[in-house]
């Protein structure tokens, strides 16, 4: 038995791997993301010097707010009996070596992700975050060593025409959504590209994958932004983010409605731990009660410091291993 393999989003969650808590604001005059970060936020970071610091010697009081959160979601997955992994913390070199665009260690969900028995480094479109998955490639090589699966690496991202080029391929892990043998890719320009899902195309097609590329709405960061899937004919969505209308494949599962307004805020982006039990934060109990009213077990963890750089629950993990077996 493998201990690499998923699924699907809501396969029992048996092994995950979870975010750590280090981000740095960049030397240069421009955050390269601040579109997804929330009003709260910005307004938190006017008229404070941020320029080239860690955020912990900023906000000192957050950033432990910030570990506690990350802290009780690890209970709560354990509760359930997950096993959970981190990643290493940067070292000095790295933070040096990142002061001007800034660095970040803290959304595991994007520089890979697990598809099967693929496990797969992804390619990131922000500067600042294309070297995300050094602190957890440890992690993956032994992984890779120890049990039956495919180690791969998307080719790292063209820069032929500058560090801003759209070639990429970019494929970003938020943006990867598996429902058994099908993969549902999210492009709204801002992340994944279509040279990325091309890509995962041409990988997933020799293991018997349909890969279905999702357009979004271009405010929306990455697909799962837009959709959970909780179980097995129900989703969390934002119809106002599909280009195209909702997937096919999904159009006939039942549905909790969120607008693009509570999108922007994360509120599809819980964690299903299985079919019965799903993760999300007390901002969204309206949402908590509409899944206990369909049979739904739900926990509340406080996530308002991770919402505000713009993930939440799924952004903050990246499973290995999601089976009934």
């Amino acid at each position: 038995m493998t201990n690499i393999f998923v699924k699907s989003e809501f396969a029992p969650l048996k092994r995950v791997v979870m975010a750590q808590s280090e981000f740095a604001f960049p030397s240069k005059d421009e955050l390269t993301d601040d579109e997804f970060l929330t009003e709260e936020t910005l307004a938190l970071y006017a008229g404070v010097d941020t320029k080239g610091k860690n955020y912990k010697d900023v906000f000192p009081e957050r950033q432990q707010q910030w570990e506690l959160e990350r802290l009780n979601l690890k209970k709560v997955l354990e509760k359930y009996g997950v096993e959970v992994h981190s990643p290493r913390l940067l070292t000095d070199y790295e933070k040096e070596l990142g002061k001007e665009d800034g660095y970040s260690n803290f959304f595991v969900r994007d520089p890979f992700f697990t598809i099967g028995p693929l496990l797969i480094e992804g390619s990131l479109r922000f500067p600042h975050r294309r070297n995300e998955i050094l602190p957890v490639r440890h992690l993956l090589a032994q992984e890779a060593n120890e049990n039956q699966c495919y180690y791969v690496s998307i080719p790292k991202p063209d820069m032929a025409e500058g560090q801003a080029s759209e070639a990429g391929p970019f494929l970003e892990g938020g943006d990867v959504l598996v429902l058994d043998k099908i993969i549902f890719v999210g492009n709204s320009g801002l992340a994944s590209n279509q040279n990325g899902v091309q890509w995962l195309r041409n990988l997933a097609s020799n293991f018997d994958y349909t890969v279905v590329e999702v357009p979004l709405h271009p405010t929306i960061l990455h697909l799962d932004c837009a959709l959970s899937l909780v179980r097995n004919g129900l989703i969390i969505v934002c119809e106002e983010a599909f280009l195209d209308g909702i997937p096919e494949q999904l159009k006939d599962w039942d549905k909790i409605h969120v607008s693009l307004e509570d999108a922007a805020r994360l509120a599809t982006n819980g964690l299903p731990v299985n079919e019965q039990v799903y993760i999300t934060d007390k901002e969204f109990t309206w949402i908590g009660e509409q899944l206990e009213q369909k049979g739904i077990t739900v926990e509340y963890v406080d996530f308002k410091i991770s919402r505000s750089f713009g993930g939440s629950f799924r952004c903050s993990t990246q499973p290995l291993l999601r089976t009934e077996r």
